[in-house]
């Protein structure tokens, strides 16, 4: 049975910092554009491909080993879609986002799957979630999915405490964000030197989907270690797609490009040119 909670606490959650004017990210103002520029085409197909294997093969196996459904978590979840099919194959799932607008169409793709699911919505940032889930024990979740969201956050590292309250002693964290080193890379290929060169440069974010603030792989890295997380598998997103300016040969063939992605996105040294890279990490690996 599908049930929904919303918290009133809309709008970006302001940074603690008087020195710090970053803030917390929504797109519930261009949530349309979001949707049509990240899942509008092969790029997000590509996406869904990469996280579909990497997720849906890694909670089989933990279903399997518990003998149960898995208990899911995704913060910050735009427009969950594998949070929702995940939620398909039987899972017992909650969906988080800051834009009430984003996950009114995540609500909408999920009504398009005849079957009921066990899907409870949470409008409000992730540190309000605290108020609304529990704290015992069985409150925790067997998998946190946080997908594009830490390049979005003012404070991101602190979500690793977040982490560590509502996973449980065996669960798995899904981590996937935007690799500011794909950035450099794709800019080196198109020429566009005096944006490199340009320290100040600043991706207008009202409108664009760049962050100006990514966290680099060593960063995620780096908490992960810290907080006592081992690394399961990690995956890059679009390691090829979006460098080739000239779509020739197999780039003619949306399946074809998925496949090589899908091969190319687990092998060194490729998966690190990924756009977006993709960790599973567990807490007992």
């Amino acid at each position: 049975m599908t049930t929904e909670h919303q918290n009133n606490q809309l709008g970006l959650n302001q940074a603690t910092s008087p020195e710090d004017t970053r803030a917390d990210r929504s797109f519930d103002a261009i949530a349309d554009h979001f949707e049509k520029k990240v899942y509008g085409g092969l790029k997000g197909e590509i996406r869904l491909a990469v996280l579909r294997r990497d997720i849906f093969e890694y909670s089989a196996q933990i279903s399997e080993a518990l003998g149960r459904p898995l208990r899911i978590l995704d913060v910050g979840a735009g427009l969950a879609q594998i949070a929702i099919e995940l939620a398909a194959q039987g899972h017992s799932v909650v969906i988080n986002d800051i834009s009430a607008n984003m996950l009114e169409k995540a609500k909408a793709n999920a009504e398009q799957i005849d079957q009921k699911l066990d899907i409870t919505w949470y409008v409000c940032p992730y540190q309000a979630l605290e108020e609304t889930l529990g704290k015992e024990e069985n409150d925790k979740f067997d998998l946190i999915m946080c997908h594009a969201l830490l390049e979005w956050l003012a404070e991101p590292a602190a979500v690793m405490d977040f982490f560590d309250q509502y996973l449980t002693d065996d669960g798995a964290l899904s981590l996937c964000f935007y690799n500011p080193a794909s950035f450099d890379y794709r800019n080196l290929i198109m020429g566009n030197f005096n944006l490199l060169d340009n320290t100040d440069y600043k991706a207008d974010n009202k409108k664009s989907l760049t962050p100006n603030h990514p966290v680099a792989k060593e960063e995620v890295e780096s908490w992960l270690k810290a907080h006592e997380y081992q690394t399961v598998r990690s995956s890059g997103l679009r390691v090829f797609h979006d460098y080739a300016p000239l779509k020739r040969g197999g780039h003619n063939d949306p399946e074809a490009v998925i496949r090589m992605e899908l091969r190319y996105s687990q092998l060194e040294p490729y998966k690190w040119l990924g756009r977006y890279l993709h960790i599973l990490a567990a807490k007992h690996a």
